[in-house]
């Protein structure tokens, strides 16, 4: 793979640059806890009539937990981008806001969930010194990856709910061992591809007078498939199922540079969802209550229904912060918590919340662009495929652009699994930003020397 522009290898970080990084990160924190905490005492007044008596200790949690993964920053990734963090904790924080507004049972789970995923940011931060070290084990990641996406297949252990098989029941705690399988994957794959990336780019093999790709390097993408298709038939799940292979595409494209394999692999998802469409009923009546939502109403459609009324009703400047009927919303806290946004905070809002998730993505395909490694080239575009598709999937369900899933919002919707998994994509993104933004000699290795 032909390295992308990068800094000059070498060259000492300009003075002052550290401190200047660390400086603004911290200002974008405070700022996001103002504007969380704004939200917080707006959404309390329009719920309740009265400011929420708990404003000031929610300020303070919210503050405290953005600054300990600020000083951990500052002592473990001094050399990282500073918007990262402030944008996660901001989307962590108005997700947070929406959940307490509708439970507070949930709201409770969540800041604990928000806590463990920010001690799971630092250890991250901690053990991983070197993200090009992760490669040397390239193959455990991958078992690991694929061990965990169907482990909620072994009997009395996975648990189906709502329809899909995604869960796993360990005494009385529910775990989505897929959230932690998409990053293994993610590092199995750029591992796997830097090592494959001259038989992958190059034509092998004469059909003719043309130099075509040897019919045996499609066999990562015939494979991709094949697991895909058995997380959508045995679990019930097009969007993890969607989410996998279209991560595994991208940085293949990103990795070959050529179109070809999107296509082949666009060709093969599509029929093997057409396929299980007509084998599967539970896939079948997914797709009729999206295509005809308000014929199914009470059934299948009855979810997208629900939130095509919030979001209409929401207009453009929304209804206000805690004015909504989102209570009235099936999974209002989870699948549906974008058309609760839309319905109270209105198009300008959600593109604002859109606009978090834009700066995530784009700063990650920037990270990348800036690296010399090829492998933390490709895990970096992995893992920022990963926050973009998975946006993408739950906000096309919820507008009626794609067939909706149970698929997470990141950072924003309820669950502990996801919240988790995203503070531990977020650490490893920002552990590559370290490495980009340092000279190599100033890299430390796995033992915590510099190389």
């Amino acid at each position: 793979m032909t390295p992308l522009p990068a800094a000059a290898e070498g060259v000492a970080p300009l003075p002052g640059r550290r401190p200047a990084r660390r400086r603004t990160e911290l200002g974008l924190i405070i700022l996001a806890a103002v504007i969380v905490g704004g939200l917080y005492a707006l959404t309390g007044e329009g719920k309740a009539g009265s400011l929420p008596a708990n404003i000031g200790p929610f300020l303070g949690v919210i503050f405290a937990l953005l600054l300990v993964g600020h000083v951990a920053m500052r002592f473990l990734a001094p050399e990282a981008d500073p918007v990262l963090l402030p944008v996660a904790g901001l989307l962590n924080g108005i997700g947070y806001t929406f959940i307490a507004r509708l439970s507070n049972a949930e709201a409770s789970a969540q800041a604990l969930w928000s806590t463990i995923g920010m001690a799971a940011f630092v250890v991250t931060l901690l053990l991983v010194r070197r993200a090009r070290d992760l490669a040397r084990y390239r193959y455990t990641w991958g078992a690991v990856g694929i061990g965990m996406l169907l482990l909620p297949l072994v009997p009395y252990l996975g648990e189906n709910i709502n329809g899909a098989r995604l869960w796993i029941h360990i005494g009385s705690h529910e775990f989505q061992p897929g959230e932690m399988a998409k990053l293994a994957l993610a590092i199995f794959f750029a591992a796997a591809m830097v090592e494959r990336t001259e038989q992958l780019s190059r034509g092998t093999r004469r059909l003719g007078r043309m130099l075509v790709i040897d019919p045996r390097y499609l066999a990562p993408v015939v494979g991709a498939w094949g697991l895909s298709m058995v997380i959508f038939v045995a679990e019930n799940d097009v969007g993890s199922s969607f989410l996998f292979f279209a991560m595994f595409l991208g940085m293949l494209w990103v990795a070959t540079n050529r179109a070809f394999y999107l296509a082949v692999g666009l060709g093969l998802f599509g029929g093997g969802g057409a396929l299980a469409m007509k084998l599967i009923s539970h896939a079948r009546a997914r797709v009729q209550g999206w295509l005809h939502p308000f014929a199914h109403a009470t059934t299948t459609g009855y979810q997208i229904v629900q939130g095509l009324f919030a979001i209409a009703n929401g207009g453009m400047f929304g209804t206000g912060p805690g004015q909504s009927n989102a209570a009235s919303i099936l999974y209002a806290t989870s699948d549906m918590i974008f058309a609760v946004v839309a319905e109270e905070l209105g198009l300008a809002g959600v593109t604002a919340l859109l606009a978090g998730y834009l700066i995530i993505v784009g700063t990650g395909l920037r990270i990348a662009i800036r690296l010399e490694d090829d492998f933390e080239k490709l895990l970096a575009t992995g893992l920022s495929l990963i926050i973009g598709i998975q946006t993408f999937v739950i906000v096309g369900g919820v507008s009626r652009l794609i067939p909706l899933t149970g698929i997470t919002l990141p950072f924003v919707a309820y669950g502990g699994s996801s919240l988790i998994s995203n503070y531990i994509l977020l650490a490893l993104l920002l552990r590559i930003s370290d490495t980009a933004n340092r000279p190599t000699h100033l890299v430390p290795s796995l033992d915590g020397a510099t190389a």
